[in-house]
């Protein structure tokens, strides 16, 4: 189809950021069709389950010459809790309150946290570049959110709590998984952390006394099933494909597209409004995130 394999990687690389995000207009398909966010949730790492089970045990492990200590399987524990479960929960309680195109916003922010974090936890020397960056990453972010900062709509600023906080608690996940990946290979680290959080969801579904399966109509279902293979397992390995391919920084710049797919989706899907504000803080966020990458 392609003449040239890395044309067909940049292509698999920018569908694979559409459909990452496409995961927003997923959830709120769901809330509009009454399901609460853990049943959405469990249906979301219920269907991905066995996808992650099997990639877990046929990849090989490509890892250090030190062995697997407890100390790395709590590790990956402890990560697999924050960086899945407890995050993608915030994550969709935030979206009740919070349209689908500040969300994507919000949570492409992450690298900048990330940088921050970095910064205060292990001394990184951060370069005025990157200072730089973060100051018009959340410049852009204030522009898009313009419009609320006057006339929010009701809880609002808790969903932007909350979705910010699935933003941190990824990045404090991205800190951490550094010293994990390399000892258990980065497919094997991301399936086990998959699995540990599909665990989570179901012990958390279990105690929830909203969740219940037993009123999902056949939309309903749909919906949890696009949300695992769509935006969740396949947009996964297209990603990994990429940048086996192309590399992590070309994937990245290419991720770039999310926010803005989410926006047109939006409008498309949900009939939500594309403002002044949202398309140039969603473009100066954007310009941010890339030189935070790159420096």
């Amino acid at each position: 189809m392609f003449k040239s394999p890395k044309i067909g990687a940049y292509f698999i690389a920018l569908i694979g950021a559409v459909l990452f995000s496409s995961k927003a207009i997923l959830v709120k398909l769901g809330y509009m069709l009454d399901i609460d966010k853990i049943t959405l949730l469990t249906l979301r790492m219920g269907f991905a389950l066995p996808v992650y089970i099997v990639i877990a045990f046929i990849y090989p492990r490509h890892a250090q010459n030190e062995p697997i200590r407890p100390i790395h399987w709590l590790g990956l524990i402890l990560f697999g809790v924050i960086g899945y479960y407890f995050a993608s929960f915030l994550d969709f309680w935030g979206l009740q309150y919070v349209n689908p195109g500040l969300e994507r916003l919000i949570l492409f922010c992450y690298p900048t946290i990330t940088a921050i974090l970095s910064f205060f936890i292990f001394k990184q020397r951060l370069k005025l570049k990157s200072w730089l960056a973060i100051l018009v990453c959340y410049v852009g972010l204030l522009i898009a959110l313009w419009e609320n900062l006057f006339e929010p709509t009701e809880n609002f600023w808790l969903g932007f709590a909350l979705i910010f906080g699935s933003a941190l608690t990824f990045s404090f996940y991205l800190i951490g998984s550094q010293k994990l990946i390399p000892v258990f290979g980065v497919q094997r680290f991301t399936s086990y952390c998959m699995i540990v959080s599909c665990v989570a969801v179901l012990v958390h579904f279990e105690f929830s006394s909203v969740a219940n399966f037993d009123q999902l109509t056949s939309e309903g279902l749909l919906v949890g099933l696009s949300m695992a293979i769509f935006a969740t397992v396949l947009p996964s390995f297209m990603m990994s494909f990429a940048i086996s391919k192309i590399g992590a920084s070309s994937t990245a710049l290419l991720s770039s597209v999310g926010p803005i797919a989410v926006l047109i989706m939006a409008y498309l899907i949900l009939g939500d409004p594309i403002t002044i504000y949202h398309g140039i803080g969603t473009i100066i966020v954007i310009a941010g995130v890339l030189m935070i990458k790159k420096g």
